[in-house]
C-alpha cells in the first residue's frame, strides 16, 4: 500500500509510463546455452534481462511491457520502453538495436483486413469485390446519403433486377437499387434507429477514408462485399412485415439475404424466418441469419435451420485500450471508445459504488437514485455492468461529480468488453480484474487509481475469441443439426449510423462501434456475396459447405478458439470454427444439397403432412416421401445423439470434387471420448471436376464412454493442397 507522501513520486512514474513507446529490439542470442525442448523459456528469460530492473519478474506489468517475445523472424523482441529506457538497453551485452515500430495502414472496420481481405490483391480481387451481386438487407431501413453508399465506381443494376426504391426524399442509386418498407406506420425506408444503416455497411459498404469513433480507429471503412449492390428491406420488427419482405426480396432477385433478426428457437414450422428462408433457397438465394445474442447458456440458438447459414459472433484483434492503474501499482486492461487526451495521470481516490450503501442492492450497478446520495467529486467510481445501460451508469457517475468510472463484468460476461462512447473518461474491464481491483479497494483506507488511454491496439493474438452473449447450441428444434454453422466478427465493429454521435468532448460522427451477432451475419453475407460472385453456380448448400469446411479452429497465436472464460471454447460455441473468405474460395470438395433432398430431412423430424407443406407449398404426405434421421442430411458437420441401449449408428455423406480433376483424399478423424469412429472408404479418389462419392460413417458408443455428457472431435479429408474439416458433436445419455 503506498502512504500519501509517495503519490507524487508514483504520479511521475505513471505520467513516464504512459510517454512509453513500443520498440522492436534486436539481440543476439544466449550465449552459453544449448536450447532444448525448453527453448521458448530460456529465449524469454533473455529477453527479458535486457528489459529495467523494475520489471525482469514475471509481474503483471513485466507482461505489459515485453509485447512479443520472437523465436523464427528474427532473435529480438518486441517491447513497451521510453528513450531513456533504450538508451540504458544499449549498454547491455548482446544488445544490437532498437527501433520504434511502424504504423501500418488499416480498416477501422478492421474486420476485412481480420480475415485476410487486402485491398487489389488475393480473394477480395479474384471475386472482384462481390461484383454483380444483390444482398438483400431484412433489417430497420437505412441512412442513403451515408458515404458507405456511395455509387461512385459501381456499375449499374443487373437486369434481372426487379425492385422498387420507396425514398420520399431521394432516390437510389447504384449502390443501394432498391428499398422498401414493410409497415404502414414507417412510411419510409429511413432508418431512424441507425442498426440497418450498421448492418447494411458492414455487408458491402464502400470504401470512406476518416472514418473514426470519437478519433478512435481512424482509417478507411469498408464492407466485406464493397462492389455488391444492397437492397433494403425495413421489416423490423413484426413477423408479417419480415415474411413480406424475404417474398419481396425473392420476386425482386437478390443472391444472398442478410438477416440480423431472429425468434427463440422453437418448431421450424412456427418459424416464419425458417419458411422464408426455405423459399429463397429454393430460388438459390443464400439467407444468411444472426444465431442470437442469449450466450453463453446452451440450447439458445436461433436459425437453427439446416439451409440457414447461423452465424455466431467472435473477437477481432483490435483493441480501443484504456488500462485502470492501482495505487499498488497494478494494471488491467481494459478499453473505451472515448479516448480524452487531456485525462490527468495523477492518482485519484477510487470508490466502489457496491460499498457506498451496504443496505443498497442495487448501489453496485450505479443507479442515479443510489449515487446521488454521496459527493464523488473528484473520485473514480468502480460499477458493475448488470442492471442497466452502461452508457447510463456514466451518466449517473458524471452527474455525482466522478471524475471516471470503471466498469466491471459479472462472470457471465466474463471477458467479453464492448468499447463504448461513454460520457465521461472510463474503462471497461473483465470480471477476473474487477475482482481484483475491488481486492485492493479493501486492502487499504485510501485506494486511489487512474486510467491511461493508450488508443487504438492492433495485434491482439487470442483474437478470435466467442463473446460471451453469443448464442450457443444445442439446436434444440433440431438436435441432429450442429448450430452455429459458423463465428464471424462481431464484437466492437465500427461501420456507419445513421445519426451523429455526440458526447461531452463535441465530437460527431457518423460511424458507430457496436457488437452482437447482428455484426456478425452480415459479414457472412458480404462473404457470402464474394463467392456468389467467384462461383456464380454453387447452390447455396455448397457455398455453406466451404465457408463450414475451411474454417479455422485456432486463433492467432494459433492455440484453440477460446471462449469469454479465456478457455477453450467447445463445438456448441463455435460450430465449424472461424470464417476464413480466402480458404473458402478453393475448398476442394463441397457438401451440396438439393432442395428436394430437405423433404425427407423434414418429414423425419416428425412433423405433420401439413406442417411440412408449410415450407413445400404444397400437399406433403410423408408415408409416402422417405424420411431420414436428421444426421442423415448431407450436411457438412454431425451431430449425434446415443440415447438408452442405442451403441451404433451409421450416416453416409456425399461430397462433390471442386478442385482439381484428377485428386486424392485421406481420411483423418479426431475420436470423440468414449466414441469409436470409422469411415469408409478412407480414401477417395477423383477423376474429374464435379464428380460426387459417397462415403460410410460408423460411430460406436464404446463401454467405457461417459454418461450425460457431450464429447466432440472432427473428421477430415486431406489432399496435399486441401483440408476438407467436418466437426463432429457426440451426446451420450
Amino acid at each position: 500500500m503506498f502512504c500519501i507522501s509517495s503519490l507524487p513520486k508514483f504520479a511521475s512514474e505513471i505520467s513516464n509510463r504512459n510517454s512509453l513507446q513500443t520498440y522492436i529490439v534486436h539481440v543476439e542470442g544466449p550465449d552459453d546455452q544449448q536450447l532444448t525442448a525448453h527453448e521458448s523459456q530460456d529465449l524469454e528469460s533473455w529477453y527479458r534481462s535486457f528489459l529495467p530492473a523494475a520489471t525482469t519478474s514475471s509481474s503483471r506489468e513485466d507482461e505489459a511491457r515485453l509485447v512479443y517475445s520472437y523465436r523464427h523472424v528474427f532473435k529480438g523482441f518486441a517491447a513497451r520502453l521510453s528513450p531513456d529506457e533504450v538508451k540504458e538497453m544499449e549498454k547491455k551485452e548482446g544488445f544490437i538495436s532498437a527501433r520504434l515500430q511502424k504504423q501500418l495502414s488499416l480498416h477501422t472496420t478492421h474486420s476485412p483486413n481480420f480475415l485476410g481481405l487486402n485491398r487489389n490483391t488475393g480473394f477480395w480481387k479474384h471475386s472482384n469485390y462481390g461484383k454483380g451481386v444483390i444482398i438483400g438487407v431484412m433489417d430497420t431501413g437505412v441512412l442513403p446519403e451515408h458515404p458507405s453508399f456511395s455509387d461512385e465506381g459501381m456499375p449499374p443494376p443487373p437486369a434481372k433486377w426487379k425492385g422498387k426504391c420507396q425514398f420520399n426524399h431521394t432516390t437510389c442509386n447504384n449502390k443501394i437499387i432498391g428499398a422498401r418498407y414493410f409497415n404502414a406506420e414507417y412510411q419510409s425506408p429511413l432508418d431512424d434507429e441507425g442498426h440497418d444503416t450498421h448492418t447494411a455497411s458492414i455487408a458491402a459498404g464502400t470504401f470512406v477514408d476518416g472514418a473514426n469513433l470519437f478519433g478512435s480507429a481512424n482509417g478507411t471503412a469498408v464492407g466485406i462485399a464493397p462492389l455488391a449492390h444492397l437492397a433494403i428491406y425495413k421489416v423490423c420488427c413484426g413477423e408479417v412485415d419480415v415474411l413480406a419482405g424475404i417474398d419481396e426480396a425473392v420476386e425482386d432477385g437478390v443472391d444472398v439475404i442478410s438477416i440480423s433478426l431472429g425468434l427463440e428457437g422453437g418448431d421450424f414450422f412456427k418459424d416464419s424466418i425458417a419458411i422464408g428462408a426455405f423459399s429463397a433457397m429454393e430460388k438459390g438465394i443464400l439467407v444468411s441469419c444472426s444465431a442470437g445474442n442469449d450466450g453463453p447458456y446452451l440450447s439458445y440458438i436461433g436459425n437453427g435451420t439446416p439451409w440457414i447459414l447461423t452465424v455466431g459472433a467472435s473477437t477481432i484483434d483490435r483493441k480501443l485500450t484504456a488500462n485502470a492503474v492501482l495505487g499498488n501499482n497494478q494494471q488491467f486492461d481494459g478499453e473505451s471508445a472515448f479516448q480524452p487526451k487531456d485525462f490527468p495521470q495523477t492518482l485519484l481516490p477510487l470508490v466502489y459504488a457496491g460499498m457506498l450503501n451496504a443496505s443498497d442492492d442495487y448501489a453496485p450497478y450505479c443507479f442515479n437514485e443510489t449515487l446521488y446520495q454521496f459527493d464523488l467529486r473528484g473520485k473514480i467510481v468502480v460499477c458493475e455492468t448488470d442492471g442497466y445501460s452502461r452508457i447510463e451508469k456514466g451518466e449517473a457517475v458524471k452527474s455525482a461529480g466522478g471524475a471516471a468510472m470503471i466498469l466491471t463484468n459479472s462472470p457471465l460476461i466474463a471477458n467479453t468488453i464492448p468499447a463504448e462512447g461513454h460520457v465521461l473518461p472510463a474503462t471497461h474491464v473483465g470480471y477476473a480484474d474487477g475482482l481484483q481491483i475491488k481486492a485492493y479497494i479493501n486492502s487499504t483506507a485510501t485506494p486511489t487509481a487512474t486510467i491511461i488511454f493508450e488508443g487504438t491496439v492492433i495485434g491482439d493474438d487470442r483474437a478470435p475469441v466467442v463473446a460471451s452473449f453469443s448464442s450457443r447450441g444445442p439446436n434444440y428444434p433440431s438436435p441432429g443439426i450442429l448450430k452455429p454453422d459458423i463465428l464471424g466478427p462481431g464484437v466492437n465493429i465500427l461501420a456507419a449510423w445513421s445519426t451523429s454521435v455526440e458526447n461531452n468532448a463535441n465530437t460527431k460522427s457518423t460511424f458507430n462501434m457496436i457488437s452482437g451477432t447482428s455484426m456478425s451475419c452480415p459479414h457472412l453475407s458480404g462473404v457470402a456475396a464474394l463467392l456468389k460472385s467467384a462461383h456464380p453456380d454453387w447452390s447455396p448448400a455448397a457455398i455453406k459447405s466451404a465457408i463450414m469446411t475451411t474454417a479455422d479452429v485456432v486463433n492467432l497465436a494459433h492455440s484453440p478458439i477460446e471462449d469469454e472464460t479465456f478457455l477453450p471454447a467447445d463445438i456448441f460455441a463455435t460450430g465449424a470454427g472461424h470464417v476464413n473468405p480466402s480458404r473458402a474460395n478453393d475448398p476442394g470438395l463441397i457438401y451440396d444439397i438439393q432442395p428436394k433432398d430437405y423433404i425427407p430431412y423434414l418429414c423425419g423430424l416428425n412433423y405433420t403432412n401439413r406442417q411440412v407443406g408449410l415450407f413445400l407449398q404444397r400437399r406433403v404426405n410423408c408415408s409416402v416421401e422417405s424420411s431420414i434421421p436428421e444426421s442423415q442430411l448431407n450436411y457438412p458437420s454431425f451431430s449425434i445423439t446415443f440415447t438408452g441401449q442405442t451403441t451404433s449408428r451409421v450416416y453416409t455423406r456425399t461430397v462433390t470434387n471442386v478442385g482439381d480433376p484428377v485428386s486424392s483424399y485421406d481420411v483423418e478423424i479426431s475420436q470423440p471420448h468414449g466414441v469409436d469412429v470409422r469411415v469408409e472408404p478412407a480414401i477417395l479418389k477423383f477423376s474429374e471436376v464435379n464428380q460426387k462419392l459417397q462415403y460410410e460413417v460408423t460411430f460406436d458408443r464404446l463401454t467405457s464412454a461417459p454418461n450425460n455428457t457431450y464429447e466432440q472431435g472432427f473428421l477430415k479429408w486431406n489432399s496435399p493442397k486441401h483440408s476438407v474439416r467436418s466437426p463432429l458433436a457426440v451426446a451420450l445419455f
